[in-house]
């Protein structure tokens, strides 16, 4: 269906154009004062001194032409020369009884068929999903249902975080813990075990006290380094740990992530695309795009036209190590060749828009995604408390996604268990918390959609789990 406001814009300019002036001047935009009016014009502004009358003049003229509109119950002007316009009840009423007899409720199938990645999840494995995760799961979701409704081929991938130091902070912490030797024996030229040496709720304990104690301990940091370089060199016994530690993560990661009725096609991470970056660095530099600057390899992404300072971008540190900006373009490689892809979405936390703003521009200019291959930043505010900071714990931490859900699960049960009693009825627990947990999913979604995407919001579980 074409949508209301198209609608109203074309009438307005075949009245424009009725009226004696040029149809081009009826824009129509929803009115920024919805106590006077739905819509407004304001093209008599921009006409009055091409024709020589008042922009008042103007709208009334249009004002008139307007009068016997089965669209609108009131085209008003009013001074200096703006068009007023209130929809008729009426005429909505149809609109809406053609869209209720629409299979597809209105909405308009794509004309052409494209093909869309959509990366949104972005969990660094051996960490439990924090609420950090929520809002690029649920408005990610939103993306990949829209746009295979709307008849695309969309592919949503997680894209795990699993190739950086965190890696060299767990192998190192699991040698010190007495993990199995044999993964740490550069002579072991056999099989590894099947069985991950550790379980989900150890290895979540492991990451976050290997990485307090780099700040503290430097010889254990350096040994941290060293290992990711070489688990990134291909090291056999640190790429074991690491498929154990990614099998144990993925297996944690899904149970949260179904919880939210939240799905990927793409289960891959970061080091599934680094088998693209020693090519690519290598073209790169071959033909001219990368240079040395104090040891790293960079290219240069900056624009005459920049308002403000653009970095380059790094591409390889000085110890030969990838950063992310090295497996976000090894990564869009590995697209472009499986999937060849007209569209990427990136639904990622608003504060790392400079970081996509290299990658992107890198990325065209090395000829790495195709010229008219649309990337797409889709920044997000962040999820905040009442005191305007980031969402934690009373204690402070930040909270587990997994426990942020089980609160609006109880908040909602508490809710429906007192209305019921207030209203007499036999309450079924069982039953219940079965509908609590449909309802307060909905909630919670809808708590996050319901607020500009690129805001950041306060999280209010009293609004959360209201029933109006």
């Amino acid at each position: 269906m074409t949508k209301i406001k198209d609608i109203i814009e074309e009438e307005i300019k075949d009245a424009f154009e009725k009226a004696g002036f040029d149809r081009n001047a009826g824009v129509v935009t929803v009115s920024n004062r919805p106590d006077l009016c739905d819509y407004q014009s304001n093209g008599s502004m921009r006409l009055a001194k091409q024709v020589g009358k008042s922009p008042l003049d103007i709208a009334g003229a249009v004002a008139s032409v307007l009068g016997d509109s089965a669209t609108f119950e009131k085209a008003e002007a009013v001074k200096p020369g703006f068009l007023n316009l209130t929809v008729r009840s009426s005429f909505l009423g149809e609109y809406l009884r053609n869209m209720a007899l629409d299979p597809d409720c209105g909405a308009r199938k794509a004309s052409h068929k494209d093909t869309i990645i959509v990366d949104y999840g972005g969990p660094n494995v051996a960490k439990p999903l924090h609420v950090g995760h929520l809002r690029s799961a649920v408005i990610g979701e939103a993306v990949k249902r829209m746009g295979r409704f709307c008849g695309h081929e969309v592919i949503g991938d997680v894209h795990m975080g699993d190739w950086g130091l965190q890696m060299g902070l767990i192998i190192e912490e699991c040698r010190d813990r007495g993990i199995d030797p044999v993964y740490f024996d550069e002579s072991f030229d056999g099989v590894y075990p099947n069985e991950a040496p550790f379980t989900a709720q150890e290895l979540e304990e492991i990451y976050p006290a290997a990485s307090a104690r780099s700040k503290e301990d430097e010889n254990f940091h350096e040994r941290a380094l060293k290992a990711t370089a070489e688990l990134q060199g291909g090291r056999r016994g640190y790429n074991a740990l690491l498929k154990h530690i990614l099998d144990v993560s993925v297996t944690d990661m899904k149970k949260n992530y179904e919880r939210l009725n939240v799905s990927f096609d793409l289960w891959l991470g970061e080091s599934d695309a680094q088998k693209y970056v020693p090519d690519m660095i290598s073209r790169f530099e071959k033909e001219g795009y990368a240079y040395e600057s104090d040891g790293a390899l960079v290219i240069d992404v900056a624009k005459e036209s920049d308002s403000k300072e653009i970095p380059p971008c790094i591409v390889r540190k000085s110890d030969g190590a990838s950063l992310y900006a090295t497996t976000d373009l090894a990564t869009l490689v590995q697209r472009m060749k499986d999937y060849s892809p007209d569209r990427v979405f990136y639904v990622v936390d608003k504060r790392q828009e400079m970081h996509f703003t290299q990658v992107f521009r890198a990325a065209y200019k090395t000829g790495v995604v195709k010229p008219d291959t649309t990337l797409y930043f889709l920044g997000f505010g962040t999820m905040n408390g009442k005191d305007g900071k980031p969402f934690k714990t009373r204690e402070g931490g930040v909270m587990k996604l997994s426990n942020l859900i089980d609160m609006i699960d109880e908040a909602m049960l508490e809710k429906m268990i007192v209305n019921q009693k207030e209203r007499g009825e036999k309450t079924d627990i069982g039953e219940l918390k079965k509908t609590a947990r449909v309802v307060s999913l909905a909630a919670l979604k809808y708590g996050d959609l319901s607020n500009q995407a690129s805001k950041n919001y306060v999280f209010d579980i009293d609004r959360f789990t209201s029933f109006e």
